[in-house]
């Protein structure tokens, strides 16, 4: 009984020992497979936050603009002749006859100022010279006879050359005062104002009874302000990119905003030779013929210069650009999906577009609303989205897109 006791012991010890195994055998397996599965989750983790910290951008390519188009620029009219009417003498308005708006003629009469003073002046000048005549013929007579007397021995020859000596005298006091009598008529004859050129007053700054005094300092007034409208001016800044290609004879014309669809012609009629330091333009004078009197100086025009710009100019939107320290930049991806930070040389201001000089390729991919964190060499995500304009034909695609490297597979966004 007792071996057979025994061989039962062990095989119940058997079967423990081989269950208690695969207890402990299924407990490796499972604790192996949670760490394993733990271990996978913190690998996806760690990738998920990896690929999140990548930003992803809105990219676009630059627009191409037409290849030739007129030089449009802003220009305010001026009128060809325009001067201020001061007085040349002075004293009290007396009337005036024409008023702002009024077209006047060369030579018309405008207003007339009594002058008092001036007056008793030429009053007192013609006496003067009155005397002066006077005198100088006593002088002659006793001249005169100082001569026929020397040839008796009447009188000494000292005698003699006094008298001719202050006939002399006298005449010149007699010239001096005639030249003094016409300047005081020249200056009285100032009291009849009248127009220098043919055109249309501007201003009127004086009435009837206002103080007048002579000349443009001081405290003088301008009486009237006269413009000649025909033809009429428009001076342009021209960038100094297009400076070469204008000339004396170019064609130009106006548009204005309440002339809606009237075009008038004109034509460039002289620059200034040299480029402003200030400004980096070339002044230009464009003269339009304005018989109607439609074109009012002082006014804002379009200026539309026919010269056909040529080559290759792209257009950017301004929220597509950066401004740093060091100058303007645009933010480009490449195919590797790297940025890089482009300084661009800047042309016409669109107002919401830019016109690029250089700096930019057509088949570039530029970032809109670029980060001020974004830095040289940076690894994006991009996508692709469409600005509402017609698509510029170009033989590349967005980074990864067909065309470009396979390492970059961008989204692509619809408007």
């Amino acid at each position: 009984m007792e071996p057979e006791y025994q061989e039962e012991r062990r095989r119940k010890g058997s079967r423990l020992f081989a269950i208690l195994f695969v207890v402990v055998i299924g407990l490796v397996v499972v604790g192996a497979v949670t760490l394993f599965q733990r271990r996978a989750q913190y690998q996806a983790l760690a990738k998920e936050t990896e690929t999140l910290a990548i930003p992803t951008v809105a990219v676009i390519h630059p627009a191409t603009e037409s290849a030739q188009e007129d030089l449009v620029l802003p220009g305010t009219m001026q009128a060809y002749v325009e001067s201020p009417i001061y007085a040349r003498t002075n004293g009290y308005l007396k009337k005036w006859y024409r008023d702002i708006g009024s077209r006047v003629r060369q030579g018309e009469l405008l207003a007339d100022i009594d002058t008092p003073e001036v007056n008793q002046q030429l009053s007192q000048a013609r006496a003067d010279l009155n005397t002066a005549k006077a005198n100088a013929h006593l002088s002659e007579i006793t001249a005169t006879r100082f001569t026929e007397l020397i040839k008796t021995d009447g009188v000494s020859k000292q005698e003699v050359d006094n008298a001719n000596g202050d006939l002399e005298a006298k005449r010149a006091i007699v010239q001096s005062s005639e030249a003094n009598v016409r300047r005081l008529e020249e200056l009285e004859s100032f009291r009849h104002i009248y127009a220098p050129f043919s055109g249309f007053i501007t201003r009127r700054n004086v009435d009837v009874g206002t103080l007048i005094n002579a000349g443009n300092g001081g405290s003088s007034q301008q009486l009237f302000f006269l413009a000649q409208t025909d033809p009429i001016r428009v001076y342009v800044s021209m960038p100094e990119t297009y400076a070469p290609s204008i000339h004396a004879g170019l064609g130009a014309f106006l548009e204005l905003t309440q002339y809606p669809g009237q075009r008038f012609e004109g034509k460039v009629v002289r620059t200034a030779e040299a480029i402003d330091t200030g400004t980096r333009t070339l002044l230009t004078e464009v003269d339009v013929p304005n018989h109607n009197s439609a074109l009012l100086p002082g006014g804002y025009a379009q200026v539309h210069l026919q010269v056909k710009v040529t080559g290759a100019r792209l257009e950017v939107p301004v929220n597509a650009l950066l401004f740093r320290s060091e100058g303007l930049r645009a933010v480009v991806v490449d195919a590797n999906h790297k940025t890089h930070l482009k300084p661009l040389t800047i042309g016409r201001d669109y107002g919401i577009t830019l016109e690029v000089l250089q700096g930019l390729d057509a088949n570039d991919w530029i970032v809109l609303n670029p980060a001020d964190s974004l830095d040289e060499g940076q690894e994006v995500h991009t996508k692709e989205i469409s600005l509402n304009a017609p698509p510029k034909p170009g033989p590349a695609g967005a980074p990864g897109s067909p065309g470009a490297s396979p390492k970059a597979a961008p989204e692509t966004k619809k408007p």
